[in-house]
């Protein structure tokens, strides 16, 4: 299996992609998935048509987190360069102009969960444990879970997660809003594709405008992050034709028809 092989994309209707992470037994994140994960992540950003991606895990997985097996292996010395490229890579999947769900199904731990947060939305099974075990290993989150998951649940439960290396059912993760949404087992993929349909049928640019200005705005004063959200409305959506679409489809009392232009 080639590095590209170890992530799966399949294509369906209205520019939704399907992302499935591919190491079997736990989806570890090896250099090769994540390798593979950088080439199918390089493929959408260059892909005008993508509206919504949903990444998931094959099998009982979405992923137990990075490769311990391989990291036993690895010279210590090469540690901080490997963090930096997995955070420019989580960085990436943040970026992207299309809207990310993470279908989480089984376990989504430590480098898994990390993957989750840079993705926009989580929907999750019932059955699913989520948590930041590094502590456990002597190690600690560092693809990015001690600066986003404080900002997603707060600095308390964050410290908590992550000093106790804790795992949580989807209902905890759902109640401290780690997760958008708890789904039962086995559904969660079909639920994230429900919703990424539901998302590519809204105006592209209008999304990505949106999903821009809250990335960029909300670090900033109020006062900053409105001037942000102002300027992408004035450059982004008023010179957009799906306005204009947008406004005729209500006239006429219609489902808009969309174009992304």
């Amino acid at each position: 299996m080639t590095d590209g092989e170890k992530v799966g994309r399949k294509s369906e209707e209205d520019g939704v992609e399907i992302l499935v992470l591919k190491n079997p037994p736990v989806n570890a994140l090896s250099t090769a998935l994540l390798a593979g994960l950088r080439e199918r992540v390089a493929e959408l950003e260059n892909d005008p048509k993508v509206r919504a991606v949903v990444l998931t895990g094959d099998g009982q997985y979405f992923s137990a987190g990075a490769d311990l097996k391989e990291m036993a292996t690895l010279d210590l010395a090469s540690a901080p360069q490997l963090v930096r490229q997995t955070h420019e890579l989580f960085g990436r999947v943040a970026g992207l102009n299309a809207a990310v769900i993470a279908a989480i199904n089984g376990l989504a731990l430590g480098g898994g969960l990390e993957l989750a947060l840079a993705c926009d939305l989580r929907i999750a099974g019932e059955s699913a444990k989520l948590g930041a075990p590094e502590v456990n290993y002597g190690l600690m989150p560092a693809y990015g879970g001690t600066q986003r998951l404080p900002r997603l649940v707060g600095v308390p439960k964050a410290k908590e997660l992550i000093f106790t290396g804790a795992m949580i059912s989807a209902a905890e993760a759902l109640r401290i809003g780690l997760v958008n949404k708890s789904v039962p087992a086995g559904q969660e993929l079909r639920a994230a594709r429900d919703l990424a349909h539901t998302i590519a049928q809204k105006a592209p640019k209008a999304v990505r405008a949106a999903k821009k200005a809250i990335a960029e705005g909300l670090p900033r004063p109020l006062s900053e992050g409105l001037e942000v959200e102002t300027k992408l409305f004035e450059t982004e959506v008023l010179s957009s034709e799906d306005l204009a679409e947008g406004i005729v489809a209500f006239a006429e009392r219609r489902p808009p028809k969309f174009r992304g232009v």
